[in-house]
């Protein structure tokens, strides 16, 4: 998770990456930042909490000054929640300054830090994002780029990367792709962002995505391309993450080159194909499952119906950072109609990874009458821990503690069937995308990179 925009060459540039944020809210609730640049000096602010409750008008106005800046949206996977870890992470050094944030998790990070901290740097947090600053200040290559290329060439995992400094705005993603950061033109300045539906709110032109293994410096020369040694000018292997398309990314941007709504429809037409019952309506687990829900009906020809109203105000339960939350935050945010009592109903949800949301839903529908409840999930079964940017551990992950009836019976759904592997890469490659350009290490435990075996206790320390 985690959200990262960014914008260069514009009077208010802080202002529009506030506004980023905000489209992407959606990929971090626990806090937010921006630093901007006037070209002499970088500016801070940041907060815990949501975006709307961070940053007031006369600060953005006043105090982050400047035509560049980059923001963030901070969901935690290493590091506590509180007002040090959040992003970006600026420091003084020399005669510079230089603030970083990032979306993705270095699987390294313990390793790197060990060794960082025996060497005598001292961290103010304990996010993995420090470790990228530190690795920087202590190369020994004379230019800024060198520096972050030997730098990256020690981090192993997924990230896709922010940096400004006084003068420049870099992005970087990883050599494999894992996160999504895409480009736009807003005018005569750039912009950066996670997803798509950033660029939307301000009025920017989606250009394309930023590379796998590629480094974009943006200075008042213009715009600069350059790619990883390792990769050789353009990665061939890819491992993009295919949550982006079955729950992260909102349904109106663009990720890896293909709207994430058209995908998610297609997802559950194929759930239609493979997991068919008789039933009365289908509805969705709002928001991210509607677009699921939509392709159901329409492959089954069972009519989609609105059964669950949503609370906007509270905020998506799986990304909370603590379980008691996510207990108390399901109930809060969706209620049933009373109108489905009687019926038998076809839940479509895009995915299960706890189990927390699916039991109180079908609770729910049972409390309200329904006679039949049958979950239908729009993805395999999450079986492994994600490393590169998901908060699971082993633990947590309910297909891997119980049998599929034993996970029905927990939920108390009438019928339970889940996607299968093959169905969701059939959905994906209607669209001229690979399988195998797709990171699916949560379904299979097939991870596309070696991870350390140290870092499962990490994580849990963490």
């Amino acid at each position: 998770m985690c959200g990262v925009t960014g914008i260069f060459n514009h009077p208010k540039a802080a202002n529009l990456a506030y506004l980023m944020l905000f489209a992407i809210q959606h990929r971090g609730q626990e806090g937010a930042g921006i630093v901007s640049s006037d070209g002499k000096n970088l500016f801070l602010k940041k907060g815990v909490g949501k975006v709307g409750n961070i940053f007031e008008e006369k600060e953005i106005k006043h105090f982050l000054c400047g035509n560049a800046a980059i923001g963030h949206n901070r969901y935690s996977t290493i590091g506590h929640s509180c007002l040090e870890n959040v992003q970006p992470i600026e420091i003084k050094h020399l005669q510079d300054q230089i603030a970083v944030c990032h979306n993705g998790n270095l699987v390294n990070a313990h390793l790197l830090r060990k060794e960082l901290e025996n060497h005598g740097n001292i961290f103010k947090t304990t996010v993995d994002t420090e470790i990228i600053l530190h690795l920087i200040i202590r190369s020994s290559k004379e230019t800024f780029l060198e520096k972050l290329i030997e730098a990256l060439g020690k981090i192993q995992g997924a990230y896709s990367i922010l940096i400004l400094t006084k003068e420049k705005l870099i992005a970087v993603r990883d050599p494999l792709g894992v996160k999504p950061l895409c480009l736009g033109r807003l005018n005569g300045a750039y912009v950066l962002a996670s997803e798509s539906c950033a660029f939307d709110l301000i009025g920017a032109k989606y250009q394309r995505e930023i590379e796998p293994g590629e480094i974009l410096v943006i200075n008042k020369k213009g715009i600069k391309s350059y790619f990883l040694p390792h990769c050789q000018y353009k990665c061939q292997k890819k491992a993009q993450c295919i949550f982006e398309y079955i729950y992260f990314a909102r349904p109106d941007s663009i990720i890896f080159g293909i709207p994430a709504d058209s995908i998610r429809k297609q997802l559950g037409r194929e759930l239609a194909k493979e997991n068919l019952t008789t039933a009365d309506l289908v509805c969705a687990v709002p928001d991210s499952s509607n677009a699921h829900a939509i392709g159901f009906s329409q492959e089954s020809g069972i009519p989609f119906d609105q059964i669950f109203i949503r609370n906007h105000y509270i905020g998506r339960t799986f990304i909370e950072p603590e379980q008691r939350i996510r207990n108390f935050g399901v109930k809060l945010k969706l209620n049933p109609v009373p109108s489905c009592k009687g019926k038998r109903i076809i839940v479509i949800d895009d995915s299960i990874v706890r189990g927390t949301t699916s039991e109180k839903i079908v609770r729910m529908l049972f409390s309200k009458g329904a006679k039949e409840v049958h979950y239908r999930v729009a993805s395999p079964p999450i079986k492994f821990p994600c490393y590169f940017g998901i908060d699971t551990h082993k633990g947590e992950l309910i297909a891997k503690q119980l049998s599929l009836e034993k996970i029905r019976k927990k939920i108390g759904a009438t019928t339970l069937s889940y996607l299968s592997l093959q169905g969701m890469y059939q959905a994906v490659e209607k669209f001229s995308l690979s399988a195998k350009d797709f990171c699916d290490s949560c379904f299979t435990g097939k991870y596309p990179m070696p991870i350390p075996k140290a870092i499962d206790k990490f994580c849990l320390e963490k």
